[in-house]
């Protein structure tokens, strides 16, 4: 599936000015139809490192009202969240009624890093597929619009903006160790992202591949899936 994507795909900085503007103000509208219907978003971010997740998500938040979004990062699993069933601290921070949720890094760690990495076994992580998808069935049956992102970049752009940010100082903590390590096991993550997409792709809770070697794209695209999303749930 993600080798057969056009990565090519790309927007002119004039050509991004237009339309980034545009949809942001219809997600802005509609944030406030939100908040008077009740409707509860969720928005899950995931993607290669250096692959945009940050750039999107400031882009999906820039002109929202503050009140009525939450933004959440998820790292490897510390203190009394190792205690607990690893849904645990994702039940938490789900969105109420009205509000906008996005996640940095979410639940499907356990399908990814923690398959990839070992960090929980074979039958731990395939049992998995199943139980995201039953969490997400639990929360689209609530009303919450899920809008998931994969954002993919190719291995030769990810090395361009690793070695980009190294030599920037004011990026260079943005790349650590362990990004190198998981580039360096690019072919087991691409593996566990195609299994992940397959698996836990639903239609209440669809995920949408970004072609994000064009950042402005990757932006332009993100927000507008949002806002259609949200407006086929609305009206």
């Amino acid at each position: 599936m993600l080798e057969q994507l056009d990565t090519n795909k790309k927007l002119s900085p004039k050509q991004y000015d237009e339309q980034i503007g545009k949809v942001q103000v219809r997600l802005r509208a509609l944030g406030f139809e939100l908040f008077k219907q009740k409707v509860p978003v969720l928005c899950v971010f995931e993607g290669w490192d250096a692959a945009g997740k940050g750039g999107a998500i400031k882009r999906v938040c820039e002109m929202l009202d503050p009140r009525g979004f939450t933004v959440s990062t998820y790292a490897a699993p510390k203190g009394e969240e190792r205690t607990h069933h690893y849904l645990w601290r994702f039940w938490r921070n789900v969105p109420r009624a009205g509000h906008l949720a996005i996640w940095d890094r979410s639940h499907y760690g356990r399908v990814l890093v923690e398959r990839v990495e070992g960090f929980c076994n074979e039958d731990e992580w395939r049992r998995a597929y199943r139980e995201i998808n039953e969490f997400e069935a639990h929360l689209a049956s609530f009303g919450v619009v899920i809008c998931k992102f994969w954002l993919h970049i190719t291995k030769e752009e990810q090395l361009r903006r690793f070695k980009s940010r190294e030599v920037d100082p004011f990026r260079s903590y943005k790349l650590t160790e362990e990004d190198w390590r998981n580039r360096a096991k690019w072919k087991e993550y691409n593996e566990a992202v195609e299994d992940m997409l397959q698996h836990t792709s639903t239609p209440y809770a669809p995920w949408t591949v970004v072609e994000a070697n064009n950042k402005h794209y990757a932006r332009v695209k993100v927000v507008r899936t949002i806002v259609d999303a949200i407006e086929k749930q609305i009206h």
